[in-house]
């Protein structure tokens, strides 16, 4: 281990780190910061369940960071590495990411310490119910508690078995299935749901293009049509937002890291075929479309516009940050960046788009979800006939009284009414702009804030903070 490596803090101090540093430009007193700060509680639920003839004995967790909204939200993720400070750390992010987008929820996160590939599905589902009855037992799944979401190693499947788990559990709860979000739509999910997170990041780059200022900053120029990208994990959300940029945005994605191996290709990777032959269950390197190498850590260090850590934490540390080459870090991982690694890319100049506003895109469409389950109705079900019927008689009218002669791809463009996956859509990348908007507005009342990540944490400390002296704490 080098010197440097010795010297790395961890996931949970590197986010107190940037919180601290954040609230030193505030003037709330320390006693309320520290309110703020620290995680209100954490529960460890231990459980065995019979499995291949024998007991086994999981080990999860739900932290619970902050209650000053309700319900409290965040993801529950499955993997060996799920402790204790990851999960602390990860609600304290939740708990600021929603206050950033105006998400009326607090923040949580859990854990189970449990690496999927070793189970067969009907074993993972029995895990998964156990668990959901232990954390429902606590009121840890609750709609109007605590509401989970799918994370890293867990999707819409586990969503199900904890819904319909908590279902059997609460028959008479009117409002059951909004106990978690993430769930397939024919079971109370929302369209565009299993995308939103990889879509909130292509919505920020959007945004950020739009600024000219920070583009400058950035040392580019010009759109994002043509930005050579690379990006560090094609699961969910790196998927997503690669297939986004390079097929919508034109953007060319130069290179993918993946565990199994680097591609490359200058004239831009065709991501959809990329993850239909990792899909395949064929060899990377068998991969046509680019040349592949072996796995490299250091191939987060090339060349590029654009880098996406969409993986792991701290990957980009005290150790490659001196050699990181991209002008634009977009944060869609949690804590990608740690702390010391921030500093040193700041004063290289590197722009950076904090996890706090970059990937927020989940949890506002699991808002988004958590809204159509109470309300028991599907979005664009009340109005989408009636916008079609105005629009189409405007163009009736234009077209029989102003002797306009309109094609029939943009009739129809126009005439249709919007449904479930338009207003989610709509409504994210209001969100996202929004948010990029406050967190300006922020930099320009307090110049010395001076980076981003610290004004988004600056941000949501003082409507933390606003909220708790409105209740009278």
């Amino acid at each position: 281990m080098t010197q440097s490596s010795q010297k790395e803090l961890n996931f949970r101090q590197s986010v107190d780190l940037m919180f601290n540093r954040a609230a030193s430009f505030t003037d709330i007193s320390p006693k309320m910061i520290e309110k703020i700060r620290v995680c209100n509680a954490t529960y460890t639920v231990r459980f065995g369940v019979k499995l291949r003839g024998e007991v086994h004995t999981f080990t999860g967790y739900r932290a619970v960071h902050s209650e000053h909204r309700e319900p409290v939200k965040g993801g529950i993720r499955y993997s060996l590495d799920v402790n204790q400070d990851e999960v602390e750390a990860l609600a304290a992010l939740m708990t600021f990411k929603t206050a950033l987008v105006e998400v009326p929820f607090g923040g949580s996160k859990g854990g189970l310490c449990i690496r999927p590939k070793d189970w067969s599905e009907e074993e993972l589902e029995r895990i998964t119910r156990r668990f959901t009855f232990e954390l429902a037992r606590r009121d840890l799944i609750h709609p109007s508690l605590n509401v989970p979401a799918p994370d890293m190693g867990t999707g819409e499947r586990e969503m199900a078995w904890m819904m319909d788990e908590y279902r059997r559990l609460n028959n008479t709860n009117i409002d059951n299935i909004a106990c978690v979000t993430g769930k397939p739509v024919h079971l109370g999910g929302i369209e565009g749901r299993v995308e939103a997170t990889g879509r909130g990041v292509q919505y920020a780059l959007q945004e950020f293009f739009r600024h000219k200022d920070d583009v400058k900053k950035a040392g580019m120029r010009g759109e994002l049509d043509g930005k050579k990208v690379i990006v560090q994990g094609l699961g969910n959300v790196g998927y997503h937002a690669a297939k986004f940029l390079s097929e919508e945005d034109g953007a060319k994605i130069i290179a993918v890291i993946e565990r199994s191996g680097v591609v490359r290709n200058a004239k831009g990777i065709k991501i959809e075929e990329l993850k239909q032959h990792m899909l395949s269950g064929a060899p990377l390197s068998e991969f046509a479309g680019g040349s592949v190498s072996d796995p490299d850590p250091k191939a987060i260090e090339d060349a590029c516009d654009i880098l996406i850590p969409a993986a792991l934490e701290g990957v980009i540390n005290v150790d490659n940050a001196h050699s990181i080459k991209a002008k634009l870090i977009i944060e869609a991982a949690n804590g990608p960046v740690t702390a010391k690694a921030d500093k040193i890319l700041r004063d290289k100049g590197v722009f950076i788009i904090p996890d706090l506003y970059a990937n927020a895109g989940g949890v506002t469409v699991s808002y988004f979800e958590w809204v159509k389950n109470i309300g028991h109705i599907r979005f664009g079900r009340l109005q989408r006939r009636n916008e079609e019927g105005k629009n189409r008689a405007l163009i009736e009218a234009l077209e029989s009284q102003g002797g306009l002669k309109l094609n029939k791809r943009f009739k129809s463009d126009y005439i249709e009414g919007a449904d479930e996956i338009d207003l989610v859509r709509a409504g994210l990348d209001d969100t996202m702009r929004a948010s990029y908007g406050n967190i300006k507005a922020a930099l320009e009342e307090k110049p010395e804030l001076e980076d981003f990540r610290t004004a988004a944490f600056y941000t949501v400390i003082e409507d933390i903070a606003l909220h708790y002296r409105s209740i009278g704490l």
